[in-house]
């Protein structure tokens, strides 16, 4: 448990403390600190990178204090693949289908517009391209591998997970660019509104999905990169 002469703040890094103290995800979100495809540094860099005080953080992270377990460290990984494959993949596939119409309809109707998102439907695209990619290898190579119980041989796939998850990541920066941060302009139709609504959704999502398996599933057949 963390308490205020606890080091786990100052020894764990941002994707640690994501993985293993309930309720720290709510916290980076609401400092846009990124836990998932760069949560291998400390708190303070963390704070640092987003020009906040690591007190501020720290404060945050202490009320949490006595919460119960993130439900995922208790899954068997059988349970947890299955959890990554309904609650993600499927869901990834079905909302990016969806998002890369609706930010082509948006973009020719408000093409005028000066805060029209030019060139969201194009990047939606390329994700869901790479994400299918991405998901099949691991639907089809490395899930399959875990279940049998494999180890040290699965250091190579895993490795380039986390690379491709590093890809993921900055496409999601880029999203937040495209969309003023998922805000638009206080005259947009429904369209729009809907369109910012679900790649919020989707960036929340992918950040969670890729959290989930760099420090709570792959750690179990790799360790955590040390920052």
């Amino acid at each position: 448990m963390i308490t205020q002469t606890n080091p786990d703040l100052d020894r764990l890094s941002v994707g640690e403390l994501a993985a293993t103290l309930p309720g720290a995800t709510a916290v980076f979100r609401k400092f846009k600190v990124n836990f998932c495809c760069r949560g291998d540094i400390r708190l303070a860099d963390a704070a640092r990178q987003r020009g906040l005080k690591a007190s501020e953080l720290e404060e945050a992270l202490r009320a949490l204090e006595g919460s119960d377990a993130p439900p995922s460290l208790s899954m068997g990984t059988n349970e947890l693949i299955d959890h990554i494959l309904s609650r993600f993949h499927e869901v990834h596939r079905r909302e990016l289908t969806e998002l890369v119409a609706l930010a082509r309809k948006v973009e020719a109707v408000h093409a005028n517009h000066p805060q029209a998102p030019h060139g969201l439907a194009d990047l939606l695209q390329q994700m869901r391209g790479e994400l299918e990619v991405h998901m099949k290898k691991e639907e089809l190579i490395l899930f399959p591998a875990m279940r049998r119980g494999a180890g040290a041989s699965l250091d190579a796939p895993i490795a380039q997970m986390r690379h491709d998850h590093n890809d993921h990541g900055e496409h999601l920066r880029r999203l937040e660019a495209l969309t003023n941060d998922f805000t638009p302009p206080g005259e947009a139709c429904r369209s729009w509104q809907a369109l910012y609504t679900g790649t919020a959704k989707l960036s929340e999502d992918l950040m969670e999905h890729v959290h989930l398996e760099n420090y709570v599933l792959f750690p179990r057949f790799q360790e955590i990169p040390t920052p």
